[in-house]
């Protein structure tokens, strides 16, 4: 095996969760076991973060995420929620969605955040996202001393947005993706009847969310309301505990 990662960062702390500048990571790994046919494994990927302060610790956060596998042995993407999750307003996992299993998945990863929906919203071996958040930490912000409460200093109210796909084939909008299809299954094995369903491979999100420290931990409660094929979802919720998007 073997991984390249180039790295770049020039981005300057203004308080926990809150910075300004921009980071970036592109990197390539591949995977062979010798002893194995056929067992060739490759990713491609690009993490762009870009933070803007508009007004001292008020600050304007950015992602582009891209990701890729291909060979005989591949990673599949399942979009969804938000890393760390501790507790999810709803189910974990939407087993409606398919998913294509002679595309040679032998690995799998989630493609996050992506708020306002469960896992597997989408999936395939690439993906691409896009995360946008307003971070404001309103008591040090508007506060003239120091604040010895962590929990207060750190205190942050968060208006967000997330828009993305994950695919097979060569785009999104490709007739090979398996969340077109569905496969239904009558009477045992006597009877399947595929459905063709043109749905949008793009879904959104968009919603608020606080966050602060707490016994030690960073942690995040996010309210998002979903959008697919134009139609805003009921919301659900996402309590989780991890920095950054």
């Amino acid at each position: 095996g073997a991984k390249l990662e180039f790295i770049f960062d020039n981005t300057r702390p203004l308080g926990l969760n809150l910075m300004a500048g921009t980071r970036y990571k592109i990197w390539a790994e591949a995977y062979q076991e010798f002893n194995v046919g056929e067992s060739d494994f490759f990713v491609f990927g690009l993490d762009y973060r870009k933070y803007i302060k508009i007004h001292r610790n008020l600050i304007w956060a950015n992602r582009f995420s891209y990701s890729t596998s291909v060979g005989n042995r591949k990673l599949v993407y399942f979009m969804d929620a938000v890393d760390d999750w501790l507790v999810f307003g709803g189910d974990q996992f939407d087993f409606d969605q398919n998913i294509d299993r002679t595309q040679g998945y032998y690995f799998q990863t989630i493609a996050t955040p992506m708020r306002g929906f469960i896992q597997n919203v989408r999936n395939g071996n690439s993906f691409a996202l896009f995360n946008s958040e307003l971070r404001w930490p309103i008591f040090s912000y508007f506060s003239q001393k120091p604040i010895k409460s962590d929990f207060i200093k750190n205190f942050q109210v968060i208006g967000f947005t997330d828009i993305g796909s994950a695919w097979t084939g060569p785009n999104p909008y490709s007739e090979e993706n398996s969340f077109n299809t569905r496969v239904v299954t009558s009477g045992g094995a006597s009877t399947i009847v595929r459905l063709e369903n043109k749905k949008d491979p793009v879904v959104g999100s968009y919603g608020f969310g606080l966050r602060s420290k707490l016994l030690g931990y960073f942690v995040r409660f996010d309210y998002a309301w979903g959008v697919e094929d134009g139609i805003i979802q009921d919301p659900i919720y996402h309590f989780s505990l991890a920095l950054d998007f």
